[in-house]
């Protein structure tokens, strides 16, 4: 147990996950950080001084359920939860498979449902003032063909945290979401190596350029800090620029 706020972060062993438990921890959070990554996420929990790393996949709702049993029995009632974890898995959608669109739901939108339920019961049950953030995506409202479940899945994240912020708001938890536009993580990571990619990818992009995983773990810190005390139901949409365009060049 410990006497500092106790954060839990899904997907946590690299790219935004990663760069949100830095920035927590900066902000005075003792971190529990997951990932289905076993290797992973036992190096990234040694690196940030973690109290725990624990291998999860999200997409098992049992696995969900053992994950939080640990917490609670070894670490105490958490304060935070960072639902990050997130898959795409494009494809055409003509031949898009039912098995991919289901794993992306599961991992994107239903583990948050899952997560997010049990860490409230926890908060409520200790009388803490929590803070939740979901990670969401530009792609909740902008759709690319492409990735037909990742687009459904964050459209989802963010109704689900409009319901989640007004169900919770008499216990005084705070529910919001973050949604990233180009980030320079591995999802982008085939757009990088590709010239003309990325050229299309700035021509969308006001500011000219990818933004961080750092600058994500940012918004996600102030979202759980007391600076963020009257903000409820929102999604920051942290994408260069990117919503507020009507064409490209």
């Amino acid at each position: 147990m410990t006497s500092k706020p106790l954060a839990l972060i899904t997907g946590a062993a690299q790219g935004i996950g990663y760069a949100c438990a830095q920035a927590l921890a900066e902000d005075g959070y003792e971190l529990i950080v997951a990932d289905i990554n076993v290797d992973g996420i036992a190096k990234a929990a040694k690196e940030l001084g973690a109290a725990a790393g624990i291998a999860c996949d999200m997409s098992d709702a049992e696995q969900i359920r053992s994950l939080f049993f640990q917490i609670q029995n070894n670490h105490g009632s958490l304060h935070a939860l960072v639902n990050n974890a997130g898959i795409a898995l494009p494809g055409d959608f003509l031949s898009y498979s039912l098995e991919d669109f289901d794993q992306v739901i599961s991992v994107n939108l239903r583990s948050v449902f899952i997560a997010t339920q049990l860490a409230a019961r926890m908060m409520v049950d200790n009388n803490i003032e929590g803070a939740i953030v979901n990670m969401s995506s530009i792609n909740a409202q902008l759709a690319i063909p492409a990735i037909p479940a990742y687009c459904a899945s964050k459209g989802g994240v963010t109704q689900l945290t409009k319901v989640a912020a007004l169900a919770l708001a008499k216990n005084n938890i705070r529910v919001n979401a973050v949604g990233p536009g180009s980030i320079d993580t591995a999802m982008m990571a085939g757009i990088n190596a590709d010239p003309e990619a990325m050229k299309t990818a700035m021509s969308r992009t006001p500011l000219g350029r990818l933004g961080s995983a750092r600058e994500i773990g940012d918004v996600v810190a102030f979202l759980c800090s007391s600076k963020a005390s009257y903000i409820t139901g929102e999604t920051i949409n942290a994408d260069g620029g990117r919503l507020g365009l009507n064409y490209t060049c």
